[in-house]
C-alpha cells in the first residue's frame, strides 16, 4: 500500500469515527442543558453539565496528546471511547437518582471522549502529504454531517423510551461508543519520529506560543469554537423558552450541526486555493452575521438562519485555524502544540458554556432578553480574533 493510499485509508476510518461516534455530541449538548435545568436547584446553572463536558475535554487534552505522541493515536482514541462509555453510564444512573452532582461527574467523563474526537483532525494529517493536508482535515470534519443528522434523530427516538426522560438516550450513547471504537483497530498511523540532533532543539511551549502564526491560529480557533458553543448551548433553552416544542429545539440544533459540517466538503479546497488567512477571516465575518440574524428576532426562521450561519462560521474559522496550526510546527512538536492548542481552545469554550447559562437565564427577565445578551457577548471576542488576524497578515507582508 502506497503512502498516499494509506493516508486516504486512515482518513476514511476517521471520517467513519467522526460520523458514528460523533453522533453522541449533538445528543449530549441538547440533553445537557434541558436535563441540567430539571436537575439543578438554580436555573442559572442549567448549562453547567455542558461546561463540565468541555472542562473535561480541556483538562484531558494535554495528557491525552502526550499519550498519543508516545504510544500512538489508536490508544488515545480507545481511551476517548472508554470515557464516553463511563460518562454516559454515570449520567444514566444520575437521572435515575435525580442527582445533579452525579450528572456533572458523568459529563466530565464525556469530555474525555470529546477531547479524543478533537484529535481526529490532527490524526488525519499524520500520514498526509502537504497538498492533501487541508483536504484531509476537511474530509474528517465532513463526517460530522452524518452525526448532525443521526444524533438528533436518535435523541428524538430514545428520549421518551423510558419513564425517566433522556435515560434511553444515554443508553444509546453507550452502544455508540462500544460499536464505533471497533474502527480504531484498523488505523495504521506510525508513532511520530523522535527528534534528533539534526532537527535542533525542540521549542518550549512559551517559544511556540510566541510564534505569530501559532499564536494567531490558537486565538482564532479559541474564538470560533467558544462563540459557537456559547450560542449553541443557549439555543435549546431559548427555543423552548420562546414557546416552541423540544422537537423544534432538536431540529434547530440539527440544522446548526449541518451548517458546521456540510461546508467541510469544500473548505479544504478553498483553503488550498485562497489560503488559511482568508478562510479564517470569512469564518469570523459569518459568525458576526449569525449574531445579527439572532438579534433580529425570535421567529423559528431566525433561530434556523442564525444557527446555520453560526455553524458555517465555525467551520471556516476552526478548520482554517487548524490548518494554519498544522503547518506551523515540526512533527516532533506535534504532541506539545496540539495538546496546548486544545487545552486553550476548550478552556475558552468552558468559559463560554458557563457564561451561556448565566446570560440566558439570569441576565434578563425573559428568555428573549437572555438570548439578546448571549449574542451581544460575541462582539468583543470577534474583535480580538479579527484584530489578531489582520496583524498576522500585515506581519506576513512585511517579512515577505
Amino acid at each position: 500500500m502506497t503512502s498516499e493510499s494509506a493516508a486516504r485509508r486512515n482518513v476514511a476510518l476517521l471520517v467513519f469515527a467522526q460520523a458514528f461516534l460523533g453522533a453522541q455530541m449533538p445528543m449530549v449538548f441538547v440533553i445537557g442543558g434541558l436535563a441540567g435545568q430539571s436537575l439543578a436547584s438554580n436555573v442559572c446553572w442549567a448549562t453547567l453539565p455542558i461546561s463540565m463536558i468541555v472542562f473535561g475535554s480541556m483538562t484531558t487534552a494535554p495528557w491525552l496528546s502526550q499519550v498519543m505522541q508516545n504510544h500512538g493515536r489508536k490508544l488515545g482514541f480507545f481511551i476517548g471511547a472508554l470515557g464516553g462509555v463511563i460518562g454516559a453510564s454515570i449520567c444514566a444512573y444520575a437521572l435515575t437518582q435525580s442527582s445533579f452532582t452525579l450528572f456533572m461527574i458523568g459529563s466530565y467523563f464525556t469530555g474525555i471522549y470529546m477531547s479524543a474526537q478533537g484529535f481526529f483532525r490532527f490524526a488525519a494529517v499524520d500520514t498526509a502529504s502537504e497538498s492533501f493536508r487541508p483536504k484531509a482535515i476537511s474530509y474528517v470534519m465532513a463526517g460530522g454531517l452524518v452525526s448532525a443528522i443521526m444524533g438528533p434523530q436518535l435523541l428524538n427516538l430514545t428520549t421518551d423510551a423510558f419513564v425517566i426522560p433522556f435515560l434511553g438516550a444515554y443508553l444509546t450513547i453507550i452502544a455508540i461508543n462500544v460499536i464505533g471504537s471497533i474502527a480504531f483497530l484498523f488505523l495504521r498511523i506510525p508513532l511520530p519520529a523522535k527528534p534528533t540532533e539534526a532537527d535542533g532543539k525542540s521549542r518550549t511551549r512559551l517559544e511556540l506560543l510566541m510564534t505569530p502564526r501559532i499564536a494567531v491560529s490558537i486565538i482564532c480557533a479559541m474564538v470560533s469554537y467558544a462563540l459557537m458553543n456559547l450560542v449553541m448551548t443557549a439555543t435549546p433553552l431559548a427555543v423552548v423558552g420562546c414557546g416552541y416544542a423540544q422537537s423544534s429545539a432538536s431540529n434547530v440544533v440539527m440544522a446548526h450541526v449541518l451548517g458546521m459540517f456540510v461546508p467541510s466538503f469544500f473548505t479544504g479546497h478553498l483553503i488550498a486555493r485562497y489560503g488559511t488567512e482568508k478562510i479564517v477571516g470569512s469564518g469570523l465575518a459569518i459568525l458576526c452575521l449569525a449574531g445579527i440574524v439572532n438579534l433580529a428576532g425570535t421567529d423559528l426562521l431566525n433561530f434556523y438562519g442564525g444557527l446555520i450561519l453560526l455553524g458555517i462560521g465555525w467551520n471556516f474559522g476552526f478548520i482554517g485555524a487548524t490548518s494554519m496550526l498544522a503547518g506551523a510546527h515540526t512533527p516532533a512538536e506535534g504532541g506539545k502544540v496540539q495538546g496546548m492548542n486544545d487545552m486553550l481552545v476548550f478552556g475558552m469554550v468552558t468559559i463560554g458554556s458557563i457564561a451561556s447559562g448565566g446570560l440566558m437565564n439570569c441576565s434578563g427577565g425573559t428568555p428573549v432578553q437572555g438570548w439578546v445578551s448571549v449574542n451581544l457577548a460575541m462582539v468583543p471576542f470577534l474583535l480580538l480574533a479579527g484584530g489578531s488576524l489582520v496583524w498576522l497578515i500585515k506581519q506576513n507582508r512585511r517579512f515577505a
